[in-house]
């Protein structure tokens, strides 16, 4: 039996990708025809037509589907073991990374983040995005470089992670808040005027679900989209804010913190990363700091 042409593994990734013949000729600088061709041989070879036409595009079989994140990784993986690693000349590094987080943890984190980088590579910029949801679409892309996060049920198996520390939600108010003096009970926390924070807008949560056994609720009467918001809020009014602890140190100056009065779990908040970048010297070396920086900054 001969062996299979690997080289159609790189072919079938991008074809999967583009779900067009004419855009993956030109990402691969083939002509169209040649793309054809090479769509004819994989068709044989996996005994499946991977790709059909549906109106004026094309769409994936099942077959297709099924193969596509496998092809990807073996396709990255094969790249990997080709990419000599090198050691990165950190001086005269010129690079952009993005960094896909919230913006709590950049206030946060981010001033001794870039004190080192600037430090050591003075051609490296870091680029902040916010983190709207939990989607591994921008790290497979590689649109996003590292991003932060829990690992839950809904993280993409193939992304790498390495944890940077534990926290836990507490609670928050103005100095001279009532809530600042005397001991916190469930009853006195769920009667205060409560702010949600929430990306997609629900008001119910851990907290909440936490509370129900004391036969408590919370009257939550403003939802927004961050913690540092939330913070800021809470400064400036009666408002109770409850967000993650070490997540947001710096931020909670001059403001009175306590530990809320019912049981709720702690939390690994994580670095994640696509595997194709693993072995990256200069992505290394930015995950390392990213970590060194997470472990060396107190929750205040």
């Amino acid at each position: 039996m001969s062996r299979p042409d690997l080289n159609l593994l790189v072919t079938l990734e991008v074809l999967l990708a583009e779900g067009s013949v004419a855009r993956a000729a030109q990402r691969l600088r083939l002509s169209p025809s040649a793309m054809s061709r090479a769509l004819a041989r994989l068709r044989e070879t996996t005994g499946d037509p991977l790709l059909v036409r549906a109106g004026r595009g094309l769409v994936p079989t099942p077959r297709a589907i099924e193969l596509r994140e496998r092809v990807s990784q073996v396709v990255q993986d094969g790249e990997g073991v080709l990419r000599p690693a090198g050691k990165v000349d950190l001086p005269h590094l010129v690079r952009t990374f993005t960094l896909r987080t919230s913006e709590g943890l950049v206030e946060n984190f981010g001033p001794a983040l870039i004190a080192r980088v600037s430090r050591e590579a003075p051609g490296v910029r870091l680029h902040f995005v916010q983190k709207p949801d939990k989607a591994s679409t921008a790290l497979r892309e590689g649109i996003v470089d590292l991003e932060t996060g829990v690992v839950g049920a809904t993280t993409s198996p193939e992304l790498r992670a390495q944890a940077l520390f534990r926290d836990r939600i507490i609670g928050v108010v103005r100095k001279g808040h009532p809530l600042s003096q005397g001991k916190m009970t469930s009853s006195r926390y769920a009667s205060g005027r409560h702010i949600g924070v929430a990306r997609q807008g629900l008001d119910k949560g851990p907290i909440d679900e936490a509370l129900e056994p004391f036969g408590q609720a919370r009257e939550i009467v403003v939802i927004v989209g961050g913690f540092s918001t939330a913070l800021a809020l809470a400064r400036g009014s009666d408002l109770i804010a409850s967000v993650p602890e070490r997540h947001t140190g710096n931020l909670r100056a001059g403001l009175h913190s306590f530990s809320l009065p019912v049981p709720t779990k702690e939390f690994t908040v994580s670095l994640l990363w696509h595997p194709r970048l693993d072995s990256d010297p200069a992505h290394r070396w930015l995950r390392d700091h990213v970590r060194q920086v997470c472990t060396a900054t107190k929750s205040g």
